[in-house]
């Protein structure tokens, strides 16, 4: 394995051990594909550091656990987001229709 690659996935790994980083925080941080840091901390990661392999992976594996509700909380967000526009449309129509 290249020198490079080898400090990149040390690289990733330790991020996300130290900061209990997804796999798309990570990829962000770094500059690189989601594919990228995958192939790196679960493929090229337990060649070079098994233990740290083994805390990667249980960070990863939390982080999909939690997944769906992070997603639903997004959704949360996103549709109280547009209920609150929805109403302040809904005041300046009829705002506009006493006006006239």
């Amino acid at each position: 394995m290249k020198d490079y690659i080898e400090k990149r996935v040390l690289d990733l790994s330790r991020y996300i051990a130290d900061h209990q980083a997804t796999v798309r925080q990570a990829a962000k941080y770094f500059g690189v594909s989601k594919s990228t840091v995958h192939k790196d901390v679960t493929e090229r990661l337990p060649d070079i550091n098994q233990s740290l392999a083994m805390e990667v992976k249980r960070i990863l594996e939390i982080n999909k656990a939690e997944r769906h509700i992070r997603g639903g909380e997004a959704t949360k967000r996103k549709y109280q987001k547009r209920q609150k526009m929805d109403f302040k449309k809904e005041d300046i129509q009829k705002k506009r229709r006493n006006i006239i």
